[in-house]
């Protein structure tokens, strides 16, 4: 056993509710606190004084903290797109000199930029770039990350991207969740239909996937410029009858795809820029986490998801950074959450339990995002005295101490 302390405060996180909003006074704080690490799991946390005179016995190493540090759960990144080649300042430039969307495709931008990118970059030049993203979101205390595929858009390209997801799962101590987005735009270089597309991929694709075990995640993008109710109903449908857990890009422009979301009991449904009452009330009254992408938001210059009137309504709200090349390149998950905060008024307990245990439960994964005994040793200390100074000082602040499975990092 390995005893790390003490800590001028713990938040654990523990007892809060999946659902609904959050007062900052739900916050459990333990005070020049421990926590003790076997095998990769919690075995103890509270006093540190305490936990040490309790386990004595077992205790083979003390890991002294010796500066004021506040420890809170490992972050989890709900929905990235990290694995990418090239870039998209030009589409950023301009969009924001007053472009539209469609006239930037016209000129060779938007997604089919990053596709042929991508299409063009190897595997070991795509694994390289991936890794180095990995590499920053853990330094940045993202412990956990899902990955999607969704710029190869054709059977032999998307193969190519989660291989190198898969490669480069070895490489870190951190989660890595891969989905396959083959369903992100149709491919204009696609000599057929939209509905022919989509049936390409489930009868190739699907199940290579699960023989060779390269995801367990499905996603859509539910949009009038990508695929949209009627066409998305026999890929999520085959999808199902396979085993594949469902999630959906829903409403970031257009209504509509929360209702698809929660049609199929998607575990999540991300963006949420474009929903109303109707939508929120269709997400409070069912399973599906409302998962908000402010980074998008910043990138685009559009309006934030209704993330107070989600949380009001009962919803779970998790909070992911978007990471792309085209709406999302600043992929720092704590910057764009607490802009998030600040324009729709959120608790410091709500955007970190949307980081953490919320968002793991967006990945159907219940064993991390709280501080407690039994749970995954993933945890992440700031240089601080107080919790609040973490989104206060809005992403300026990062982390100087990282555990994955009790491990320094």
């Amino acid at each position: 056993m390995k005893l790390i302390g003490p800590f001028k405060q713990i938040i654990t996180l523990r007892n809060i509710d999946l659902k609904g909003p959050v007062g900052d006074e739900a916050l459990e704080i333990i005070k020049d606190g421990g926590i003790i690490v076997n095998d990769k799991t919690i075995v103890a946390l509270g006093d540190f004084e305490s936990i040490f005179k309790q386990y004595k016995s077992e205790i083979k190493t003390v890991k002294e903290i010796t500066t004021d540090q506040v420890l809170v759960p490992g972050l989890v990144d709900m929905h990235t797109h990290i694995c990418f080649a090239g870039t998209r300042s030009r589409d950023y430039a301009m969009r924001n000199a007053g472009k539209t969307y469609l006239e930037i495709a016209k000129e060779g931008g938007g997604i089919m930029d990053t596709v042929n990118a991508t299409r063009d970059a190897t595997r070991e030049e795509l694994e390289e770039l991936t890794l180095s993203r990995v590499k920053r979101h853990i330094r940045n205390g993202v412990t956990t990350m899902e990955i999607k595929s969704g710029y190869g858009l054709s059977f032999g390209q998307e193969i190519k991207m989660l291989k190198v997801i898969e490669d480069v799962i070895p490489q870190t101590a951190a989660t890595i969740i891969p989905t396959c987005l083959a369903a992100h735009i149709f491919p204009k270089d696609y000599d057929g239909t939209v509905q022919e597309y989509l049936a390409e991929i489930v009868e190739k694709l699907f199940p290579v996937l699960r023989s060779e075990k390269l995801c367990n995640r499905i996603d859509a993008f539910i949009e009038e410029e990508a695929f949209n109710a009627k066409n998305i109903a026999p890929y999520f449908e085959a999808a199902q009858r396979m085993g594949f857990d469902i999630t959906v890009h829903a409403d970031q422009f257009h209504p509509g795809g929360t209702e698809v979301a929660v049609k199929y009991n998607a575990l999540s449904a991300d963006h949420l820029e474009a929903s109303g009452d109707k939508e929120i009330q269709l997400l409070a009254s069912s399973n599906v986490v409302a998962v908000a992408l402010p980074g998008a938001t910043l990138g685009l210059g559009c309006a934030f998801t209704p993330a107070r009137k989600l949380l009001d309504a009962g919803c779970s709200l998790a909070i992911a950074s978007d990471w792309n090349p085209g709406s999302g390149p600043m992929g720092d998950l704590v910057t764009s959450a607490s802009i998030l905060q600040t324009f729709q008024k959120l608790s410091t307990a709500e955007v970190l339990s949307g980081m953490t245990f919320r968002a793991a439960h967006a990945l159907n994964l219940k064993d991390r995002g709280t501080l407690d005994k039994g749970m995954k040793a993933d945890f992440i200390s700031f240089p601080v005295n107080d919790y609040r100074e973490i989104l206060y000082q809005q992403g300026q602040l990062k982390p100087s101490k990282v555990w994955i499975d009790g491990e320094r990092q």
